[in-house]
């Protein structure tokens, strides 16, 4: 019944607000990209191979980034299954089929009972697997139906989705209550979740995965950039949203005045706003370039330079050249974005005060004191008395790889337990 009622809401919302998707689909590509798929549409490469198929789902950049290791693990450690993934967003999809090759890549069905019904039909998963919390009823219901065991890697109940989930636990706990493993980043997310429904004894905290990815290779833009920025210092900024572009671009003059040998990486979170903020960079008046572009004919940064990074997946190598690192998505109330990508490179860290999305991470690293909170009337003063001062920047950036370093082995733990799940799988090195 509850199903049923579920359903009979999503049909509902579909129909009230099919003409505005009409519209964003007519006039935006990236709402019309992988449309058949997401309706149902099976990708012919996905029903190759006769090796059967653990199914992992994650959302996006973010979540694609946290999973990278882990899937290179169970690549591994099952090489009797074919591991195929899954992610909703266009930019996820982009940096998964980088990362995992567009052969096993494709963009999860949209939660309706013909769609979900065409992909477990068709690919007959022996696992689910979902990253974080992509709790989808007709997906999980499907799932449970056919005995597919699901479970849940590097789980959490952030501070802004707790009182929402708690709202309809109702609705929930008729689904959690069945999952076959949980594996929480924290003590905090366990207890949510087994508050919410989950079996108590299939909840564990497992660490978080994030903890674990290590830039494995040296990305395009970072060689670029250190063959070409001789004696200059960078301050990178990641994962930046509206209105922080603008907070450092006012806060560039005094930057420079302290250190004319500084160079600024800007990061939008969203590729959608490269252009915006390129519009923003020329009102600003600096002088500046598109990644994209310069990476065609690369010449020396020059002093005082903003390098736009219009591309995805290269970040979070480009931290490890920084000077200085700050964290975006957290001078404005948007929840922050993830301080673990400069941290293992030891870089100090500034963010701004809202960091819901990522508290155990930020707490952690605040309380080694590896990372500053500055407001955006601050920003300017916090960035530069790090540039100025070198001993106490090398030593919150070492501070912040001990932090990174110590919180190390969730793989190996989220693998052991989804081998549990797999018991007619023999051990890794002991194939027939």
């Amino acid at each position: 019944m509850t199903l049923f009622f579920y359903n009979l809401g999503l049909a509902l919302a579909l129909l009230m607000s099919a003409p505005w998707w009409l519209w964003k689909m007519a006039t935006t590509h990236k709402y019309r990209q992988g449309l058949g798929e997401r309706l149902g549409r099976v990708p012919e490469r996905l029903r190759q191979g006769a090796k059967p198929i653990l199914w992992l789902h994650a959302v996006s950049v973010g979540e694609v980034l946290a999973v990278s290791r882990l899937i290179g693990e169970l690549d591994q450690e099952f090489p009797g299954y074919r591991l195929v993934i899954s992610t909703t967003t266009r930019t996820g999809q982009e940096l998964a089929r980088q990362r995992f090759g567009a052969e096993r890549v494709f963009y999860c069905p949209l939660d309706l009972g013909w769609a979900v019904r065409a992909y477990l039909d068709a690919l007959r998963p022996r696992m689910m697997i979902l990253a974080e919390t992509e709790f989808w009823p007709n997906l999980l219901n499907g799932c449970f139906r056919r005995g597919v065991p699901v479970a849940v890697v590097n789980a959490r109940i952030s501070d802004r989705s707790w009182p929402r989930y708690r709202r309809m636990r109702w609705l929930w706990k008729r689904f959690l209550n069945r999952l076959s493993r949980v594996l929480a980043q924290s003590e905090t997310d366990a207890a949510r979740l087994r508050a919410l429904g989950c079996a108590a004894d299939a909840v564990t905290v497992a660490g978080n995965l994030k903890f674990d990815v290590r830039a494995a290779q040296e990305s395009e833009a970072t060689g670029l950039l250190r063959a070409q920025s001789a004696g200059l210092r960078f301050v990178v900024a990641g994962s930046t949203l509206e209105g922080e572009e603008a907070a450092l671009m006012e806060a560039w003059p005094r930057l420079l005045a302290a250190d004319a040998r500084l160079a600024m990486v800007l990061a939008p979170r969203h590729p959608e706003r490269f252009a915006p903020v390129a519009a923003l960079l020329d009102r600003a008046g600096v002088a500046w370039v598109r990644r994209s572009q310069w990476g065609v004919a690369p010449r020396p940064v020059r002093r005082g330079e903003v390098i736009l990074l219009d591309t995805i997946g290269e970040l979070a190598g480009v931290y490890a050249l920084a000077a200085v690192a700050f964290v975006g998505g957290s001078v404005v109330a948007a929840g922050g974005h993830n301080p673990l990508e400069p941290a293992q490179f030891g870089v100090p860290i500034v963010m701004g005060p809202h960091y819901a999305n990522f508290r155990a991470i930020t707490e952690d690293l605040l309380t080694h004191k590896a990372l500053r909170i500055a407001e955006k009337s601050a920003l300017a003063a916090t960035l530069t008395e790090l540039l100025m001062n070198g001993a106490e920047a090398e030593a919150m950036g070492a501070r912040a790889r001990h932090v990174f370093d110590a919180q190390a082995g969730a793989t190996a733990r989220c693998v052991q337990a989804l081998r549990a799940l797999l018991p007619d799988t023999p051990p890794r090195g002991r194939q027939p």
